[in-house]
């Protein structure tokens, strides 16, 4: 039984996604503000957290990026903000996913599962360092690590990535990433220098955003850039082609 956590201050809603994702099989809590939202998350381990945007205490986005500090929980913002600049801000702010009031509860159910699906298929950052840092066991045999696909930008071996965990690591430290990223990150690291427009990149991650725009693209690009570049503001990896796009550079 896969476990949501509804952060909701309206209760008419709150109520109605309560009973309709308890029918199709999910356990449902719903905390009224942000304070007990974020206090209920390492108890009850949610694996999909709704959250409502504007709540009593606290704005939606904060308790996004809160959330987002140290843990890979799938995100669905529901909101009745519904501007383009709006959805790519929550997007921007770790949010996997975005719904507008009123919605379909079939979609809105429909969206849960295929987030969850995701989470389950790929492990979290998180789950991979702890792994990693267990204890080996003394007849545990070694395997190969044929699987990972590099890419060595200097000497150092900067960026990593592991096709199979599909994990990023910069310098040796594994770094989150989002599946949008990770799929841009893969496209650049596989065709150094070319150029892709922010079409060619929209196509790459269609199916993983259900949000995708032009400006999503950027923000995905500024993320990026934050995770891999010693001067985000002055990038020597991901180069901007003015009126194009974006392409991967090699020193």
């Amino acid at each position: 039984m896969y476990k949501v956590l509804m952060i909701e201050d309206d209760a008419m809603i709150g109520d109605m996604v309560t009973m309709y994702l308890k029918e199709e099989g999910f356990h449902i809590i719903r905390k009224e503000n942000g304070m007990s939202g974020i206090a209920a998350i390492p108890q009850f381990q949610p694996d999909l957290i709704l959250l409502d945007w504007v709540l009593p205490d606290m704005d939606g986005l904060a308790i996004c990026r809160q959330v987002r500090e140290n843990s890979s929980i799938p995100i669905m913002i529901v909101s009745m903000k519904n501007k383009i600049v709006e959805r790519v801000n929550a997007l921007g702010a770790g949010a996997d996913d975005f719904m507008c009031k009123p919605f379909s509860m079939h979609e809105l159910i429909a969206r849960a599962h295929a987030l969850i699906r995701r989470a389950k298929m790929y492990p979290s950052m998180n789950q991979l360092q702890a792994t990693q840092s267990e204890p080996r066991d003394v007849n545990e045999v070694e395997v190969p690590k044929t699987a990972a696909v590099s890419a060595v930008m200097d000497k150092h071996d900067k960026i990593t990535l592991n096709i199979n965990t599909r994990s990023m690591s910069v310098y040796g430290e594994i770094v989150e990433t989002t599946y949008s990223e990770f799929e841009i990150m893969k496209c650049f690291i596989n065709n150094p220098g070319r150029v892709y427009s922010r079409e060619d990149l929209l196509q790459t991650v269609r199916g993983f955003d259900s949000f995708v725009t032009d400006r999503a693209i950027d923000v995905h690009i500024a993320n990026l850039r934050k995770k891999i570049e010693d001067n985000p503001k002055e990038p020597k990896w991901i180069r901007t082609v003015w009126g194009v796009g974006y392409k991967f550079v090699r020193m």
